[in-house]
């Protein structure tokens, strides 16, 4: 094969990779929300079914009700960051970095949806859960 086309295959496999990489991330993130309640229950009548009605009780939350919401968004980074340096070019950090930036928009989404969360929790959760899952996924996934 000549280059031109085994570098548009190395492309394709490193776009095949970010975007494994966001699905698999994603399913992790959203498999720990969805067990989260089940491990750590909701306060009475909170709907988190919506953004609305968690808006409405999230006053209602304790701390600990924020650890399943940190693991999923940092987990789900981690292994979508991972998968992407295992699948793709392990010498380049783009398609972890890619992860990131993308999952790092969903957090910063759910800041604005829902305002109402604390501070300290919106502030523990876009310093730690993304870029560095991003960096420690890279790192481990690029390693043999």
């Amino acid at each position: 094969m000549n280059d031109e086309v085994m570098r548009m295959m190395k492309k394709f496999r490193n776009i095949l990779a970010v975007i494994a990489g966001l699905v698999i991330g994603s399913l992790v993130n959203m498999a720990l929300i969805m067990i989260s309640g089940k491990i750590i229950p909701l306060p009475e009548g909170i709907d988190n079914q919506t953004a609305e009605g968690l808006a409405a009780g999230i006053h209602l939350f304790e701390p600990k009700h924020f650890i399943f919401p940190f693991l999923a968004h940092a987990l789900g980074t981690f292994v979508g960051a991972f998968l992407a340096t295992k699948l793709s070019n392990p010498k380049s950090i783009i398609g972890s970095m890619i992860i990131g930036v993308l999952f790092l928009a969903g957090g910063i989404s759910m800041v604005l949806q829902l305002p109402e969360s604390p501070l300290w929790f919106n502030c523990v959760d876009l310093i730690f859960a993304y870029v560095p899952m991003v960096y420690i996924g890279y790192v481990l996934g690029r390693s043999k």
